[in-house]
């Protein structure tokens, strides 16, 4: 077997990372459209359906291609540290994030998180979970001193969910103290890293147990396929709990998503860099315009987390969000005037990507939650994209006048 190469740098990991060669020497792993796979004999059935021997099964539970992007991730993830991680690769990042919080929590267990949360994982919070006696408490984590107090006094609680670079805000927690008081505590740490990307920000470096990516985002880069990760370092753990939920909830990905996710992951280094440099400069435009009323962008000096962002993050990123001062009719007026950048929801794609979060990705959330998260009538969610910055620009100077 070919020696594995020690990677020194994260965009070589990304080409390279978690690719075995393909017995028949294809130089990219094939789509593996097989719903189930042959034994050579009864035995090995057997001892495949013990765990004695490795080798696929059923396409639910995993076929090559999607080993090689789970792999793959695995390795971007723990790019640089000295321990292994397991990924499991999902339908979606909705998928991930149940068989994280479904393998981990029990009934009369809660989970301490944040406002300004993806609007889905809100939904999931406050609206299924309770009816399985799990339950969410929410405060605001950048107040740490609170939350060591808060976990005093609550013993139910038994895993702090995080979300930094947070949707839509661009609220940024501290990873490293939030972690070190999760584990005082005794609780599992987890974090959505999709905002990030581990090119960004690796919260496996401060202690986190697990990770979750919505992969349809930057990982895939080109809108393609939905998808999602969840990754663990206790190894034991994700292969036998974490893998049977997994499993038995169905919620697993397929060979063709998984080859699309893995060719887009070959150029997550460029993409990013290219994402952050146009993030920056559009911030930066913004925050001087004469319609805005304010920016939220990490990156800026002015945000109330630009020094934790700083301190965890390679760069801030290439999201960002911004307040119209006329408001919902103002934010109409500005979608609809948009000629290049593109009106939708989503975000991790190559192209501009502007929505209203309010209406779209936080409809569901109520009126009431929505302000106390800044989340305004006023206020668009940008992902900037890789085009060249002057057409970026010029289109947002076009829709932004009156």
């Amino acid at each position: 077997m070919k020696k594995k190469f020690p990677y020194k740098g994260f965009g070589s990991a990304a080409i390279h990372g978690g690719h075995q060669q393909e017995p028949r020497h294809a130089h990219q792993t094939p789509i593996y459209a097989s719903s189930t796979y042959v034994f050579d004999s009864a035995e090995q059935g057997m001892r495949r359906f013990s765990g004695e021997e490795e080798g696929y099964i059923y396409a639910r539970w995993g076929n090559p291609t999607i080993t090689e992007a789970e792999n793959k991730i695995a390795e971007l993830e723990s790019f640089g540290l000295d321990f292994p991680l397991k990924g499991i690769l999902h339908a979606s990042g909705m998928a991930a994030i149940s068989t994280l919080f479904l393998s981990s929590l029990k009934q009369g267990d809660k989970v301490l998180t944040h406002y300004s949360l993806y609007g889905g994982t809100d939904d999931l919070l406050s609206k299924v979970l309770p009816s399985l006696g799990i339950t969410a408490v929410i405060t605001d984590l950048r107040n740490t001193e609170g939350v060591d107090d808060l976990l005093k006094k609550d013993p139910d609680i038994k895993m702090l969910y995080l979300e930094t670079p947070a949707n839509p805000t661009i609220q940024c927690v501290d990873l490293e103290t939030l972690s070190s008081i999760g584990k005082k505590h005794g609780l599992l740490v987890a974090c959505d890293n999709t905002f990030a990307t581990p090119y960004l920000q690796q919260p496996f470096r401060y202690a986190i147990d697990f990770v979750v990516h919505s992969t349809t985002k930057f990982l895939n880069g080109h809108g393609t396929a939905i998808g999602g990760i969840l990754l663990g370092k206790d190894i034991e753990k994700m292969n036998k709990e974490v893998t049977k939920v997994h499993r038995l909830l169905g919620g697993n990905s397929n060979g063709f998503d998984a080859f699309l996710l893995t060719q887009g992951m070959k150029t997550l280094e460029i993409r990013m860099e290219r994402h952050c440099m146009n993030a920056e400069q559009v911030a930066m435009y913004l925050e001087h315009h004469e319609a805005v009323e304010k920016v939220n962008y990490s990156g800026l000096s002015a945000h109330p987390d630009f020094t934790i962002a700083a301190r965890q993050m390679k760069h801030a990123g290439a999201m960002l969000s911004f307040e119209l001062k006329k408001g919902l009719q103002g934010g109409i007026a500005f979608l609809n005037k948009l000629n290049m950048c593109t009106r939708t929801v989503s975000l991790g794609t190559v192209d501009t990507l502007l929505s209203h979060p309010a209406s779209m990705t936080h409809y569901g959330v109520s009126k009431e939650q929505k302000i106390k998260y800044g989340i305004t009538d006023g206020l668009i969610r940008m992902n900037v994209g890789i085009e060249n910055i002057e057409d970026i620009l010029e289109d947002l100077e076009q829709a932004l006048k009156n």
